[in-house]
């Protein structure tokens, strides 16, 4: 699965990744810049982790995000997010990074484009 497996991750994203399917392991994606603990999975379905925000904010809660994956009879899959506990301060970054790198590096991956 390109969201779960680290070797796919660092194809996708261009950067090397740390990451497991097991509950309650740490990860690690783009060289760190995101970071945080695998919460859930359901294989080709789900997926919920906390993402945490810089160490010397300790008053920060972590993001929750939640992926959930849906598969359609031509083969396509959609992909859901939901990301909650986002700071203020931090919501344009965000945005701009779920639309400018994830997905964009996930589209160009399966579209095979670099």
């Amino acid at each position: 699965m390109a969201l779960t497996n680290p070797f796919t991750i660092d194809l996708w994203s261009g950067d090397p990744a740390e990451m497991s399917t097991e509950p309650g392991t740490e990860f690690s994606m783009f060289d760190g810049s995101i970071q945080g603990r695998n919460l859930e999975f359901e294989e080709n379905k789900k997926i919920v982790q906390e993402w945490y925000f810089d160490d010397d904010e300790e008053d920060v809660p972590p993001c929750i995000v939640t992926i959930k994956l849906h598969d359609y009879k031509d083969g396509a899959t959609s992909m859901e997010v939901k990301q909650t506990n986002i700071p203020d301060e931090a919501y344009d970054d965000m945005i701009e990074g779920w639309n400018d790198v994830y997905f964009q590096g996930l589209l160009a991956f399966f579209d095979g484009e670099e």
